[in-house]
């Protein structure tokens, strides 16, 4: 018996096939009987469903009335969050004093609960939840309360999503790209935000622990959804130019660093106010030494995370972070980062691969399109 800790959809793992292996303490699904390639090209092209429920899923209270929630967490992250309506959704990175990323979030603001108090729902990654939620926590003493939730949570990703998903919750056919609904679906408690992490339309359902198993069967009833594991989840979010929080990012790195700007909204460039702000704002004026940057190898064999980065001229100038093969795109796809004078698209440098130097270039992100859904107008 292994000593990782299971989702409540580790028996349906093992009735699927699944290969298990080691993730974030958990036990985790790395690919079923499809395989990786097949799970990621039926994702691509239908839709694929991944248990995601080993990550950090919570709500932040404020303590009384009068007290904005989204202006006390406008304090641990850069984020516009002030102008985030109920419902809506955002992409942040909880900032270390250091000004580099103690990790990637998304927060929600929901309604206020029953005494008034207003509220946000958090979704962490699962190697750093214990540490993000002790973080918010101390920062925040007093001023907000956080309830963790115990949930599983799955996510239905790719271009058929929304019409299986639709047949069982009519509305969320025009549910709107980053927003979250709470919906009864016969009993079942679900919070559905329209959301993913593989460049594709999806959602992401936070079910009770109790009815997952049962609803995801259902969701896999459909002739268009299969189960999907670790290994596609891994190499359709890097054809996309996602990043993976301990490999792409981590508190060794800075949004700008990063290639994360977009993440920082304008108001908090001109203002701070956040943790590391005088650090990041000076980067942004004056520039940094390195940068995130999309790479391509020549030949068929990926560079993998680790892999070093040298110029033409045989000096190394950066690391390969994520690298693997793209089935979408057709060829070997990766991420690093190198020395800035590097960065730029097509310039051409080498990987180390096996102590000989294989030719690659510098490349724009994404390899592939990002497909998330837009409302008609």
């Amino acid at each position: 018996m292994s000593d990782y800790l299971k989702t409540a959809l580790y028996d349906l793992h093992i009735e699927l096939g699944a290969k298990m292996v080691e993730f974030a303490g958990y036990d985790m699904p790395v690919q079923y009987p499809l395989g990786v390639l097949g799970e990621h090209s039926h994702t691509r092209e239908n839709a694929g469903l991944f248990d995601v429920s080993h990550m950090g899923q919570a709500i932040l209270t404020a303590t009384e009335q009068g007290v904005n929630i989204a202006e006390l967490f406008e304090t641990l992250v850069p984020g516009l969050l002030l102008s985030l309506k109920e419902g809506r959704m955002r992409y942040s990175l909880l900032m270390s004093e250091e000004g580099t990323i103690l990790d990637d979030l998304m927060i929600t603001r929901i309604s206020n609960d029953e005494n008034g108090l207003e509220r946000l729902f958090l979704v962490v990654n699962a190697g750093c939840k214990d540490a993000d939620f002790a973080h918010i926590e101390a920062k925040l003493a007093g001023k907000a309360t956080l309830e963790i939730k115990d949930r599983a949570l799955v996510a239905l990703q790719g271009p058929k999503a929304a019409d299986v998903f639709s047949r069982l919750i009519p509305t969320s056919a025009t549910q709107a790209f980053m927003s979250m609904e709470f919906v009864d679906y016969k009993g079942i408690d679900l919070i559905v935000s329209r959301c993913g992490y593989t460049g594709e339309d999806g959602f992401e359902i936070s079910v009770p622990n109790d009815k997952a198993a049962a609803f995801c069967k259902e969701l896999l009833s459909h002739d268009e959804v299969e189960a999907i594991g670790l290994g596609a989840r891994d190499s359709l979010r890097l054809e996309v130019g996602l990043c993976l929080y301990g490999h792409d990012i981590d508190t060794t790195t800075t949004p700008v660093e990063a290639d994360l700007l977009w993440a920082i909204g304008k108001r908090r460039r001109e203002e701070g106010g956040f943790p590391g702000a005088d650090i990041v704002l000076k980067q942004i004026a004056e520039g940094v030494s390195r940068k995130r940057v999309g790479i391509l190898a020549e030949g068929r064999a990926p560079a993998r995370e680790h892999t070093e980065i040298f110029s033409k001229a045989g000096n190394k100038i950066g690391e390969v972070t994520s690298g693997g093969f793209g089935p979408t795109f057709g060829g070997p796809v990766g991420m690093g980062y190198v020395d800035i004078e590097f960065a730029e698209i097509d310039t051409e440098i080498d990987l180390m691969v096996r102590g000989k130097a294989r030719p690659a270039k510098i490349a724009a992100m994404p390899f592939v399109p990002q497909n998330y859904y837009r409302a008609p107008k």
